[in-house]
């Protein structure tokens, strides 16, 4: 099985798209969105429009974001996003392609990516029913911290 980063462009988000409607409910890959659920037409328009302005748009950009492929395939999206002398971390795979070990390769993808930028720290976060999650970031080396429900994981990368 080959997982690569494959840099998100126009091409990209539309592979990217149909993985997220394919494999995964819209909550778990972008923020809400008012209306009825399931990917409605303006569920998959604001999915679009949120990935261009958090990444392909200069003048809005705030995060690079990858499509992750497997064996070539779109199966989910990783980030890493600045925050001051650290990059944060988000990763989602489509239903099918969790529990396969995915995820772990993706997150050693970003953390060579993050040390060759020259950042400080690694940051993820997720929740306390997120198991797989906790596992793998725990498995790499990070601290996690719970707070209530949220887990919040740093990975000095010194």
């Amino acid at each position: 099985m080959e997982v690569a980063l494959c840099s998100l462009d126009e091409p990209a988000l539309a592979r990217l798209l149909h993985a997220a409607v394919a494999g995964a409910d819209p909550l778990e890959v972008m923020p809400p969105v008012v209306g009825a659920p399931g990917w409605t037409p303006e569920r998959r328009t604001a999915f679009l429009e949120f990935h261009r302005a958090r990444c392909l748009n200069p003048a809005t950009a705030v995060e690079r974001t990858w499509v992750v492929d497997v064996d070539g395939e779109a199966v989910g999206a990783a980030r890493l996003e600045p925050h001051g002398d650290a990059l944060e971390a988000g990763i989602w795979l489509s239903r099918a392609s969790r529990g396969r070990g995915i995820g772990t390769r993706v997150t050693a993808l970003l953390l060579a990516e993050a040390r060759s930028t020259g950042a400080a720290r690694f940051l993820a976060s997720t929740t306390t029913g997120n198991h797989g999650a906790r596992s793998l970031l725990a498995s790499a080396g990070a601290v996690l911290t719970v707070e209530g429900d949220e887990v919040t994981a740093e990975l000095a990368l010194g």
